[in-house]
């Protein structure tokens, strides 16, 4: 290739210009300069800001997630296999095989070095990010297993199953330690709080529950949706729980006193709902293709983010909170500002929709 350069660097670069976007400065100015193109490559208009496409899964990608360092992506798939991928190359890393059936969520543990996975196959199973070998599989749930987390110091995981309830896991010892049983339908999420004390499930029994995740003990049921609750999230300061429902509501729920104040503006199904960084907003996602940001303390809607052709089904906000990053059906992850509540980008390159999250 060098060679070939170092003899004719002009068509070497007259070639690469024939793959820049329409309006690219460069592209206006000198295309005319290439005689010898008698039919150009279709190309963008704009430089996208597409960085990596990861390729390699053979079905729908449920989710992806970063390392806490950033350097890694792993994702989940209907293929029954989590890859892990370089996130500065692109290149993928290793595969984990294993599960006989969907992987639903995977996720790094907070030091990085472990990765759960949830699948359809009842089992959660527990890898090495960094040799790609498997730790420990942790059987014991009776039908699918549709969420796991971390705790947050990495000594627990926890896992919401169809069949009505939650497990805890030992890291050390790869046996189940807990069995939080107290819901009567399917438990689609879990989360732990970030002190690691509480945690909270939702279900499609219209609640969420609230449990002592050191006796496994439940202390609290939060009660009011009306349909199914497809997921919970803990304020950073551990003092609200965020809630979001089938019924076309958010709640907030003071863990302390059980209260709870009602978040309506959506007019369809509410998929989910985060936390900004410093806990002031909230965001949430619905099939009404709309992002809604709310005040958590006084819960009056502060901007509902519009731009998305169809329904939305996950939110997150930028470490820094001045962003919020939403993914839609619409095969587009959209960035606002969250301070203005102004799009400002597009990231398009998917050709299919995203999978829906968070309906039973």
């Amino acid at each position: 290739m060098r060679s070939i350069i170092e003899v004719a660097p002009l068509q070497v670069y007259y070639s690469g210009l024939l793959f820049t976007p329409g309006s690219s400065l460069i592209r206006v100015g000198y295309f005319k300069n290439i005689p010898w193109v008698t039919m150009e490559p279709k190309v963008a208009d704009v430089w996208s800001s597409l960085i990596q496409t990861l390729e390699g899964h053979t079905d729908y990608v449920k989710s992806a997630v970063f390392s806490p360092d950033g350097k890694l992506v792993v994702s989940a798939s209907n293929d029954k296999t989590v890859r892990l991928w370089d996130s500065s190359t692109g290149n993928q890393c290793a595969v984990f095989e294993g599960h006989t059936d969907y992987v639903k969520s995977a996720v790094f543990s907070p030091d990085g070095k472990l990765v759960v996975f949830a699948s359809n196959d009842k089992i959660v199973r527990l890898w090495d990010s960094s040799t790609g070998k498997q730790c420990s599989v942790f059987e014991g749930h009776t039908n699918y297993v549709n969420s796991a987390v971390f705790s947050p110091d990495g000594k627990l995981v926890a896992s919401a199953s169809s069949d009505e309830t939650v497990r805890l896991w030992g890291i050390s010892t790869g046996k189940q330690s807990r069995v939080l049983k107290g819901h009567t339908w399917t438990v689609i999420s879990v989360v732990f709080s970030p002190t690691r004390m509480l945690v909270a499930s939702a279900s499609s029994d219209k609640t969420v529950r609230l449990w002592d995740a050191s006796t496994g003990k439940q202390c609290g049921v939060l009660e009011d949706h009306a349909w199914v609750v497809n997921s919970a999230v803990f304020s950073p300061n551990e003092k609200l729980v965020a809630s979001t429902s089938l019924d076309k509501t958010v709640r907030l729920w003071d863990t302390s006193r059980k209260q709870c104040e009602v978040l309506k503006g959506h007019t369809d199904y509410v998929n989910s709902a985060v936390f900004s960084p410093d806990g002031k907003l909230v965001a949430s996602v619905s099939n009404d293709k709309t992002v809604r940001l709310w005040d958590s303390l006084t819960g009056t809607q502060y901007e509902v983010l519009e731009g998305h052709t169809r329904e939305v089904n996950s939110v997150v906000f930028s470490p820094d909170r001045k962003l919020v990053a939403s993914v839609s059906w619409d095969k587009t992850v959209r960035l606002w500002d969250a301070s203005t509540g102004k799009q400002c980008g597009v990231l398009e390159g998917h050709t299919n929709p995203h999978h829906q999250k968070g309906v039973p």
